[in-house]
């Protein structure tokens, strides 16, 4: 089983939609829940508790994706070490899962856009309210992201 984990700033927008697109990718590429475990989590504790954020969910809702059970949570510094893969969309994302984990020395923190090619950051549209981009970006990733796990 590959463990994959999504992580953003406030696990409302960017992280949430990652997990529940790359499930459904998954999902519809023959992957069952034997094969890959995905989740999300925050960097920061603004928003544990909360339901993904209403613009995200219904972007996903509008694809047949339902989060409606999706709570906030944060990572945890000893479950490093359960992931095979965390995801990052920026680099502050990418500092602050340092800052709590550690350093990355089993090499599995990545920025999602960084499996289209791209080395830039998934800009974050609680910010921008640009979430149709956002939406663009993280599924791009998940697609590119699914390419590399099968090979």
């Amino acid at each position: 089983m590959i463990n994959i984990l999504f992580v953003c700033h406030g696990n409302i927008c960017r992280s949430p939609m990652g997990e529940y697109l790359l499930r459904d990718i998954a999902s519809r590429k023959g992957w069952t829940e034997a094969d890959i475990h995905i989740e999300s989590a925050a960097t920061s504790t603004e928003e544990i508790g909360n339901h993904v954020y209403p613009p995200v969910k219904k972007l996903l809702e509008d694809h047949g994706i339902n989060c409606s059970k999706k709570r906030a949570r944060r990572i945890k510094h000893d479950e490093y070490w359960n992931w095979d893969y965390i995801i990052a969309f920026d680099n502050e994302n990418v500092r602050e899962i340092a800052r709590i984990c550690g350093p990355d020395i089993g090499h599995k923190v990545h920025l999602l856009k960084s499996y289209t090619g791209d080395s830039g950051e998934i800009a974050d549209p609680w910010y921008t309210r640009d979430f149709q981009t956002c939406y663009d970006e993280t599924y791009a990733g998940c697609e590119e992201l699914l390419k590399v796990l099968t090979r």
